[in-house]
């Protein structure tokens, strides 16, 4: 059986990336994992954490071996070491991410999962880093993308998707414009019928204000630009619930009425996520020209090289990534 290839691309090595990495060396699931990374460093990192793991040079022809990592080498810049960020190593991680688009965009690889990056030490290095949301958006030229975080509850999957990402939150209203919520409705509803098959998706759209703006007494946004651009949505047919206030968008009740919910800003959607499924989420980018998704956690400098570092939201990510390439 030919299993999709997924490239996993190692992220900050100075973080847990490299071990959780390493834990694909037991991995079970669907799809072929491939592990973009300095080979010695994941070695290094297997002694570090006491994992006996063996590698295989990545070759395209490999048939799949569980008993085996494949490791696709991409060479640091300078030594790593747990837990302490160098600037020298911004460009291989940037390194990782545009040998994994490549081979994406080749057909090399259906899908790239990536562990976490540092967005620090990436500009420290002198590179303009925001996200790998905004930065694969750019290498292939996609004006617009959704990033999407998603994970199981004891209630079923709870589906989070944004309008803004990374932004302090005084710039948040000014960016949401009726021209970019409408884009983003239409990204997000367009891919929750291509890679999970959901026909008709039901979405739940958050205001931007407490209380939904409580008919413009706390904020116009819901009535200049959020409403406009629902009712025209669906008139199309689109079936969009909402402007819903936020405090009471994500209690089961709710829920229950939508396959996924669209957020204004990052914290407003992803505080209740990463509290209902930690461990067990994953980021997708929605509206990019290939499959991405990454786990739902940071670097965790402080816990690299222990050995503790659990590999749950990885293992879904690579999952997911093998379910919406077959889907597709």
């Amino acid at each position: 059986m030919i299993l999709p290839r997924i490239a996993v691309t190692s992220g900050e090595p100075a973080g847990i990336g490299p071990e959780l990495c390493l834990r694909l060396a037991g991995y079970d699931g669907p799809g072929h994992p491939v592990i973009l990374a300095d080979r010695d460093l994941l070695a290094a990192r297997a002694e570090a954490i006491g994992l006996n793991v063996l590698f295989r040079d990545f070759c395209p022809q490999n048939p799949v071996d569980r008993n085996r990592l494949d490791v696709l080498h991409v060479p640091l810049a300078a030594p790593a070491i747990p837990g302490e960020l160098n600037p020298a190593n911004g460009a291989y991680v940037l390194a990782l991410l545009d040998r994994a688009l490549a081979g994406c965009c080749s057909g090399e690889f259906a899908a790239m999962a990536t562990a976490p990056v540092h967005k620090g030490v990436i500009n420290a290095a002198g590179v303009h880093f925001t996200g790998h949301t905004e930065y694969l958006a750019e290498k292939t030229g996609t004006p617009l993308v959704v990033m999407m975080l998603a994970g199981a509850t004891e209630r079923g999957p709870l589906r989070v998707a944004l309008v803004t990402t990374h932004l302090p939150l005084k710039d948040v209203p000014a960016a949401i414009t009726g021209e970019v919520l409408e884009k983003a409705l239409r990204i997000l509803h367009a891919d929750l019928q291509r890679k999970y098959g959901l026909t008709t998706p039901r979405i739940l759209v958050a205001g931007l204000n407490p209380h939904a703006g409580e008919g413009g007494y706390l904020g116009r946004e819901e009535i200049d630009v959020i409403i406009p651009v629902l009712d025209k949505l669906r008139s199309e047919g689109m079936q969009l619930s909402g402007p819903h206030p936020a405090d009471t968008m994500f209690t089961p009740p709710v829920l229950a009425q939508g396959d996924a919910v669209l957020a204004m800003y990052h914290d407003q959607g992803l505080t209740v996520l990463k509290y209902a499924t930690f461990g067990r989420g994953i980021n997708v980018t929605l509206g990019l020209p290939i499959i991405r998704t990454s786990v739902d956690h940071g670097t965790a400098l402080a816990m690299a090289g222990s050995g503790r570092a659990d590999p749950g939201s990885l293992f879904e990510a690579v999952a997911e990534a093998t379910r919406m390439a077959v889907s597709q």
